[in-house]
């Protein structure tokens, strides 16, 4: 049985598709992020990017969000060990450090509602986008959960991810 290519490849190898499905759909990435000044700890909030469809949680203008957002950064193979505030359970980090794929992700599972049911996406979980906030209220919305990654999500019991299936089919 041959290897799925992201255990045999570097993300420096992969073909734009393939390092693009890397992308697990969780957008926590698409959270607005604040870094303190002094420790240069970066932050999380629970306040979504302008172009975040909270719904989907993919970008509503992907092929042109560095025009339309100009603090976006974009995940390369170079960059993604070096953006620390990318959390512990993006598959862009994980490959990156060396490490394998949750069950939950979409090339694991063949199922993208995994992220959802299994608690890693930010679906029902983002305040609003950040064109509702000050700079002031943002720092009202800090929150932990973008950097933890859920019981549910950690383990794989066989009848665990079956019932985590079923719910994503609803």
């Amino acid at each position: 049985m041959n290897e799925p290519f992201w255990r045999t490849k570097k993300l420096s190898q992969m073909t734009p598709a393939e390092f693009e499905s890397v992308c697990d759909g969780c957008a926590r990435c698409c959270l607005v992020k604040l870094e303190d000044e002094d420790t240069r700890e970066i932050h999380y909030t629970d306040v979504g990017c302008k172009l975040l469809d909270t719904k989907s949680c993919r970008c509503s203008d992907y092929g042109r969000r560095m025009r339309r957002v100009p603090d976006c950064l974009k995940i390369t193979p170079r960059t993604a060990k070096s953006y620390r505030w990318l959390p512990p359970s993006c598959g862009y980090r994980l490959l990156s450090e060396g490490r394998d794929l949750y069950w939950w992700h979409p090339l694991v599972s063949g199922d993208p509602g995994t992220v959802h049911a299994a608690g890693i996406s930010v679906r029902g979980r983002v305040a609003g986008p950040e064109q509702d906030f000050s700079d002031d209220e943002l720092a009202h919305h800090l929150v932990m959960w973008p950097r933890q990654i859920p019981a549910i999500a950690r383990k794989k019991p066989a009848a665990g991810r079956a019932r985590v299936r079923r719910a994503a089919k609803r």
